[in-house]
C-alpha cells in the first residue's frame, strides 16, 4: 500500500518543480524574465527526490537517476543565459518533468483520511511571481497604455491591484432627465443632440445638449479643454452625466458635469447602474480604460494576493479575505455604503489598510525582539558619581526628566543593549538627562560618545558637557572633521587609551582610525539627520554599547509607531519651571519698519536678535530676499549703529565659528543667517527672532527656529514676516504658530498638512512603503495592527511555528531583506 505521508511529500516536491516552469512558459513565455535562481532551486528538488523511499510509493522502480540528473543539468548556468536559450531550457525541462511524472502513479481523488493540504511556501512564491507580471502583459494594455500606466508608477499587476479609486460615484439610480430634481446631484444618460461653442456676453463656452426621450439637459464648460470636449461630444453618441441639476431659461443644465461616453453595449457594464470607482487619471488614460484594465486584472490575478493572516485575527477584527476585499474596493457590490467607501472606511478598505500596517508592525516587533536578546552591558546605576551630578545642578529635575532618567537607568541596568529614542520639545532639558546616562556609563569604567550633526551644535554641546565633566573629575574630548595635525593625533590617542571618558563630536566620531578603549554608551543628537549606516558604524565602534538617540522634533504618535516602532520611546512632555513663552506674531511686508524698530529697541536694552532668510544668495528663479545681500543692506542702511553678523551653511567652519563666537559673546548683537541656526544654538540674550518669507517654511522649521529665543530671562518675540498671504496651507501653518507653542500639537498639524514622507524630510531607510494606508487618517487601525503584531511576535518570536510559515514568507517579501539593516534604529 502506498504511504500517504511519503506520497504527499513527493507531490509537494513535484509541484514546486512544476509551478515556476508553468509560470515562466505561460502566454508565450512572457513571465520568463521574472524567474531567478532556478539552478540551485531545481538542484535541491532533484536531490530531495533522489533521497525518497520510492518503494513506499510505487511497486515499480524509481525514476532513473540519469533522468533526474538530466533535469537538474538543464538549469546549469541558467541565470546568465540569453532569453532565447532560457526559453529552450524551460521547454526541455517541462518535457523531462513529464517523463519524471510517468514514474509516479497519480492519485485521482483524496481519500477520507487525507485533508486538502494548505498552500506551501512555494505556492506563495509562485503567487508573488504572478503579481510581479509587468502591466504591459495584461489583456488590453499593450505598449502605449503601459507607458501611460508607468507614468503613474503602475509597472506590475500588483501595482494595479493596489491602485485604489480616489472616490466613488453612485450610479445605481439613473434618473430620467424629466425627473431630475433641481439642486441635487443626479446621474442621467442620454444621446448628444447638439454640441459646440456658444458666446454668452463676453464669455465663450462649450455646450452640449443631451436628451433621453423625456427631456433635454444642457451641459456647459466655461474653461479649459474645449477642443478635447468638441472631439468627445459627437452628435449621436451616448453619454453618462453626473452633476448638480440647475435651472436655466425654463430648462435644466449641469455646469462642468462628470461625464463618460458609452460605447455600444456598455449600458450594463462597469460604468453604469452601480457604484462606480473613479480613479486619478493621466492624459490619454481615462476612467473607462482604467476600469476595464482593473476588471481584467482582478479576474486573473486577485486570488494571488497573498496575506496569510491568522484566522483568529480575521475573525476578531472582522476582516474579509484579501481577494474579496480587493475586488470589493475596486467594484463595490450593490449594498455597499457610499459614504464609507469615500471615507476609505469600508470593511474592504479596512482589510487592505490593516494588512499593510500589520506586516510593517510585525517586522518592527521582530526587530525589537532581536534587539532584546542582544547582549549588552549591565551597568550599576545610582552610584555616588551620579548623585554628585544631581547635587551639582542649580535646579531640580522636572517630573518628566526624572521619569525619563528612570526609564533610561532601567534599560542600562539590564544585560541587554538599550535602544531608546528620547524626544522632547525645544528647551525641555534633553541634554542634561542624556548626561546623566553618560555619568552612569563612565562610573562603570566605560566611555561615552556624543554625536551631533553640525560643528556648531557639537561645539555647543561640548562646552556644556566639558563643564559638567570637569566638576565630576571626568575628562571630555572633542573630535571634528576640522581638526588637523597634533591636536587631532593627541585626542585620538587619549580616546584609544581611555584617558578621555566622554567624546563629543560630529560624524568624525565614526571615521576610520577612531578607536575607543571601552565604549559603553552612544548618544546621538538630532538623530534624523544621520543615515542608518552612520548610526550603525558608531554602535559597532564599541562592544555593543547602549544607544540613546534624541530629537527636538516632536514626533506624532502614529508616526512614531511606524518610523520608530522598534525603539523604546521616552518623551519629555514638560518644560522646566520659569521658561517664558515666546510671543509669536504674523506680520506682512507693509509692517517691515515696525519690525526693524522692534529689533532696535531690544538691542538697545542689551539683548540680541536673529534675522533668518530662506536663501543664502540671490536667485533668478525665486523672488525672495537672501541672507547675503540683506546682511549688507542691514549693515549699511538699517542698523548702521550696530554690528551685523552673517552665518550661512556655505561658509567655512572656522569663519562660521568665529562669527558665532562673537555673537555668543555679545560683540555682534544682530545675526543674519539661513536655517543653519535651526537646531541647538543657545544664546540666552537673544530675545527677537525674525523669520523672513515665513510662508515658505514648514511648521517644524518654524518651531525649531523659534526655539532659538526665549532661552534667557528676557521676554522674547518671534516675528513671522510673510511676503504675501501665501497658499491655504501656508496660512494654516502661520496660524498654528501664533496659536500654540506645544511642539506635539505643532507636529500633529505638520503631519496632517504635509503627510508622512514630507514630514520626515527624507525617506526613512528600511521601511516598506504604504500604498493604501494613511497614518494620519488610519491611526486607529494602526494601533490595532500594532497590538496584534507585537502579541504574535511575543508568542512566536522567530515565526517558527508551522502555522506561521507562510506569514514569515510574505513578511520577508514585504521587507525585501531590510529587517536586519533597519535594526540600528
Amino acid at each position: 500500500m502506498i504511504s500517504t505521508e511519503v506520497m504527499e511529500s513527493v507531490e509537494e516536491i513535484l509541484q514546486r518543480m512544476e509551478s515556476p516552469l508553468k509560470f515562466a512558459s505561460r502566454d508565450g513565455f512572457r513571465n520568463l524574465s521574472l524567474i531567478r535562481d532556478l539552478e540551485p532551486v531545481m538542484a535541491g528538488h532533484v536531490e530531495a527526490l533522489k533521497g525518497k523511499d520510492w518503494a513506499a510509493i510505487s511497486p515499480g522502480p524509481p525514476p532513473p537517476a540519469g533522468l533526474l540528473d538530466a533535469f537538474g543539468e538543464t538549469f546549469r548556468g541558467y541565470d546568465a543565459l540569453p532569453p532565447e536559450e532560457k526559453r529552450e531550457r524551460v521547454s526541455r525541462a517541462l518535457r523531462l518533468f513529464e517523463e519524471i511524472r510517468r514514474w509516479l502513479p497519480r492519485r485521482t481523488a483524496a481519500t477520507p483520511d487525507t485533508a486538502p493540504s494548505l498552500p506551501g511556501t512555494e505556492d506563495v512564491r509562485v503567487s508573488l511571481y504572478q503579481l510581479a507580471t509587468p502591466a504591459r502583459y495584461v489583456r488590453g494594455v499593450g505598449p502605449r497604455i503601459s507607458a501611460l500606466l508607468e507614468k503613474k508608477g503602475l509597472a506590475t499587476v500588483e501595482d494595479l491591484l493596489y491602485f485604489l479609486p480616489r472616490r466613488y460615484e453612485d450610479r445605481r439610480e439613473i434618473r430620467k432627465i424629466a425627473a431630475a430634481i433641481f439642486g441635487r446631484r443626479e446621474t442621467v444618460v442620454g444621446k448628444v443632440t447638439a454640441a459646440g461653442f456658444r458666446q454668452y456676453g463676453r464669455r465663450r463656452l462649450f455646450e452640449a445638449a443631451v436628451e433621453d426621450g423625456t427631456g433635454t439637459i444642457l451641459c456647459k464648460w466655461f474653461q479649459g479643454g474645449s477642443a478635447y470636449l468638441k472631439r468627445v461630444f459627437q452628435e449621436g453618441s451616448t453619454v453618462i452625466l453626473t452633476g448638480e441639476v440647475r435651472g436655466f431659461l425654463g430648462g435644466k443644465e449641469m455646469i462642468h458635469p462628470d461625464y463618460e461616453v458609452l460605447d455600444e453595449g456598455e449600458a450594463g457594464s462597469l460604468h453604469f447602474r452601480r457604484i462606480v470607482p473613479v480613479y486619478s487619471e493621466t492624459e490619454g488614460l481615462y476612467q473607462k480604460v482604467i476600469r476595464r484594465i482593473l476588471a481584467e486584472v482582478l479576474e486573473e490575478y486577485a486570488d494571488h494576493l497573498v496575506s496569510p493572516l491568522p484566522p483568529f485575527l480575521l475573525q476578531s477584527r472582522r476582516l474579509p479575505a484579501m481577494a474579496e476585499a480587493v475586488r470589493e474596493v475596486h467594484f463595490p457590490g450593490p449594498e455597499a455604503d457610499l459614504e464609507d467607501l469615500n471615507r476609505f472606511s469600508s470593511p474592504a478598505h479596512r482589510r487592505l489598510i490593516y494588512d499593510e500596517f500589520f506586516f510593517l508592525q510585525l517586522g518592527m516587533a521582530l526587530r525589537r525582539r532581536g534587539q532584546a536578546i542582544e547582549r549588552g552591558i549591565a551597568f550599576q546605576t545610582g552610584g555616588p558619581l551620579a548623585k554628585r551630578f544631581q547635587a551639582l545642578l542649580p535646579f531640580r529635575f522636572t517630573a518628566a526628566q526624572a521619569r525619563v532618567r528612570g526609564e533610561i537607568e532601567a534599560d542600562m541596568g539590564r544585560p541587554v543593549r538599550m535602544n531608546r529614542l528620547l524626544q522632547g520639545d525645544v528647551g525641555s532639558g534633553k541634554t542634561v538627562v542624556a548626561f546623566s546616562a553618560i555619568v552612569t556609563a563612565c562610573e562603570n569604567g566605560c566611555q561615552a560618545a556624543f554625536m551631533a550633526p553640525t560643528e556648531i551644535l557639537a561645539q555647543q554641546h561640548f562646552r556644556n558637557i566639558r563643564g559638567w565633566a570637569e566638576d565630576l573629575g571626568l575628562q571630555a574630548g572633542f573630535l571634528s572633521g576640522a581638526q588637523k595635525g597634533a591636536e587631532r593625533r593627541e585626542t585620538l590617542a587619549a580616546v584609544a587609551r581611555g584617558d578621555v571618558q566622554v567624546v563629543v563630536g560630529t560624524h568624525a566620531l565614526i571615521q576610520e582610525g577612531v578607536e575607543y578603549s571601552r565604549l559603553g554608551l552612544v548618544v546621538i543628537d538630532e538623530q534624523h539627520r544621520f543615515g542608518v549606516l552612520q548610526r550603525a558604524t558608531l554602535r559597532e565602534k564599541g562592544g555593543n554599547p547602549d544607544v540613546l538617540v534624541m530629537t527636538a522634533t516632536p514626533i506624532p504618535r502614529t508616526l512614531a509607531m511606524t518610523v520608530y516602532g522598534d525603539l523604546d520611546v521616552s518623551v519629555l512632555d514638560e518644560m522646566p519651571p520659569g521658561k517664558k513663552p515666546v510671543d509669536t506674531r504674523v506680520v506682512y511686508e507693509h509692517h517691515r519698519p515696525r519690525v526693524y524698530d522692534a529689533i532696535r529697541r531690544e538691542v538697545r536694552k542689551g539683548n540680541q536678535a536673529f534675522i533668518v532668510y530662506p536663501l543664502v544668495e540671490e536667485s533668478e528663479a525665486l523672488d525672495l530676499k537672501d541672507a547675503t545681500r540683506m546682511a549688507e543692506h542691514l549693515r549699511a542702511e538699517v542698523f548702521p549703529e550696530f554690528a551685523v553678523g552673517l552665518v550661512t551653511g556655505r561658509m567655512k567652519g572656522p569663519e562660521k565659528d568665529a562669527v558665532m563666537a562673537d555673537f555668543a559673546s555679545g560683540k555682534i548683537p544682530i545675526l543674519v543667517s539661513t536655517t543653519v541656526i535651526e537646531v541647538g544654538i543657545d544664546i540666552p540674550e537673544a530675545s527677537v527672532m525674525v523669520i523672513e518669507h515665513a510662508e515658505r517654511f514648514g511648521l517644524s522649521q518654524l518651531h525649531q527656529l523659534r526655539g532659538r529665543v526665549g532661552r534667557g530671562d528676557a521676554a522674547s518675540t518671534c516675528i513671522l514676516l510673510a511676503g504675501h498671504a501665501g497658499s491655504a496651507d501656508a496660512r494654516r501653518r502661520l496660524r498654528v504658530m501664533e496659536e500654540t507653542q506645544d511642539g506635539f500639537r505643532i507636529a500633529e498639524e505638520d503631519l496632517a498638512i504635509r503627510g508622512p514622507g514630507e514630514f520626515l524630510g527624507t525617506r526613512q531607510s528600511g521601511l516598506p512603503d504604504f500604498r493604501v494606508a494613511d497614518i494620519v487618517r488610519d491611526g486607529k487601525i494602526l494601533a490595532e495592527a500594532r497590538a496584534d503584531a507585537f502579541a504574535l511576535a511575543e508568542r512566536d518570536p522567530g515565526l517558527l511555528k508551522p502555522e506561521h510559515a507562510l506569514l514569515k514568507e510574505v513578511l520577508l517579501n514585504r521587507w525585501h531583506g531590510r529587517l536586519e539593516l533597519a535594526r540600528v534604529g
